[in-house]
């Protein structure tokens, strides 16, 4: 199968980022990285809440609102608009289609889609501590989905967090559909097992516990816990010493097969990665080419060795 020929994973996005005119001022916030890069691989489906609510084009701003009945959204001139409810609504009414995303990227600072640090109000002090109240409902009522805010994917680190957490949700979801087995439940840990020790070895470890010690009577329980506990250990971002450790761990099933120049050489490319003088990339194509010459089949199928398409050139910037 080509490339074009790989189904594009389902994203929702706030309308505005794909260069809708759905803003309170009739303008937009069109992202180039998501149209011009992102695009090829997701198939985004655009969304815009305020506009599903009916405030229509130009319209007052909104704002959050705290109160003694809790977070409201209301309007920035009339208070008396008040749409909480509404918000809220349209986050469940749109359940069906959301069940089916493997990611959603949101707008900061929206009372209506920002994921964090949102402008709360309090009499007319403002924090930065709310959350938009669809996104805060999508985010209840899924969880697992990985979610990011569209000003965040300009941090390297953070975008190639999210859009790894994308590619994997989007493998979980296929290998659901077909029906999990304990055994594919374990060879989805195995395949993903270098990604998760990048991340946390500690969890990763805990991880794998977990299917040890489950069994094929509990599956459904089992794959719901595997899943919470898998999508809470990619949140946190992999750090430079997890992928040090993670990249040793690898290059120990070479240890019998490279000469001793081979060794040294990949042993100073991952040390020149970890004193941040390389990018991971420069590593991992290393092994690539030695596992190329060596086969093993447990690396060779890791997704750690080809977590998403190298197009996106995501580990060149770690």
């Amino acid at each position: 199968m080509s490339e074009s020929d790989i189904p594009k994973i389902k994203i929702g996005i706030s309308a505005c980022l794909m260069g809708e005119k759905v803003r309170f001022d009739s303008g937009h916030k069109n992202n180039t990285y998501i149209q011009g890069t992102l695009s090829d691989y997701f198939e985004f489906t655009s969304f815009c809440p305020e506009m599903d609510i009916g405030l229509g084009v130009p319209r007052q701003a909104i704002r959050l609102v705290s109160s003694v009945e809790g977070v409201k959204a209301v309007g920035s001139r009339t208070p008396e608009l008040d749409v909480t409810e509404l918000l809220y609504q349209s986050a469940e009414k749109k359940k069906r289609w959301h069940e089916e995303l493997c990611g959603y990227i949101l707008k900061k600072d929206s009372p209506s889609c920002g994921m964090e640090r949102v402008k709360l109000y309090k009499s007319e002090m403002a924090e930065r501590k709310g959350v938009g109240l669809y996104a805060e409902r999508l985010m209840e009522n899924f969880p697992n989905l990985p979610v990011e805010e569209e000003g965040r994917l300009g941090d390297a680190r953070l975008r190639e967090n999210f859009i790894q957490r994308v590619y994997i949700f989007s493998r979980w979801k296929s290998v659901k559909q077909n029906g999990f087995s304990l055994s594919e439940l374990q060879n989805f840990h195995a395949r993903h097992k270098y990604i998760f020790m990048s991340h946390d070895q500690i969890r990763a470890k805990q991880l794998g516990n977990l299917l040890a010690n489950g069994s094929a009577t509990e599956l459904e329980d089992l794959c719901s816990t595997y899943l919470t506990e898998m999508m809470a250990l990619l949140k946190k971002v992999a750090s430079r010493n997890n992928h040090v450790n993670t990249l040793q761990h690898i290059q120990g099933y070479l240890k019998k097969q490279l000469t001793a120049d081979d060794k040294q050489e990949m042993q100073a490319s991952i040390e020149a990665y970890r004193r941040g003088l390389l990018p991971l990339i420069v590593p991992i194509t290393l092994l690539r080419h030695h596992f190329r010459l060596y086969p093993n089949t447990y690396i060779t199928e890791s997704f750690y060795m080809q977590p998403h398409p190298g197009e996106l050139m995501l580990l060149n910037n770690l």
